[in-house]
């Protein structure tokens, strides 16, 4: 791994080395976990700068809010309908788009 007084150059080389190479079974799950934990800060972010409690966001898409904690802390993932649901209580929006 390439350095310069302490500071990564390649930091895809840290990657490799820690979690496989791009494609590699091992990576793609370090990645997907990595996005899963990505967008469960962003709700938990969203859900704290409107205000809304764990027990509010929970009660208004009619789960727990131990269940909410799970999603936010990235224990759980919630599924598509779910993540929906959550991400209108929070007044957000996902676009889904083609790349060029």
């Amino acid at each position: 791994m390439e350095t310069n007084n302490h500071q990564i150059v390649d930091y895809d080389l840290v990657l490799d080395e820690k979690f496989g190479k791009i494609g590699t079974p091992e990576r793609e799950k370090s990645e997907e976990k990595a996005r899963a934990y990505y967008a469960s800060q962003i709700l938990s972010e969203a859900r704290r700068e409107s205000g809304m409690t764990q027990n509010e966001l929970a009660r208004r898409v009619g789960m727990t809010r131990a269940q909410i904690a799970k999603i936010e802390n990235g224990t759980v993932e919630p599924g598509v309908g779910l993540f929906y649901r959550i991400v209108g209580e929070l007044g957000l929006r996902v676009d889904i788009v083609r790349p060029l």
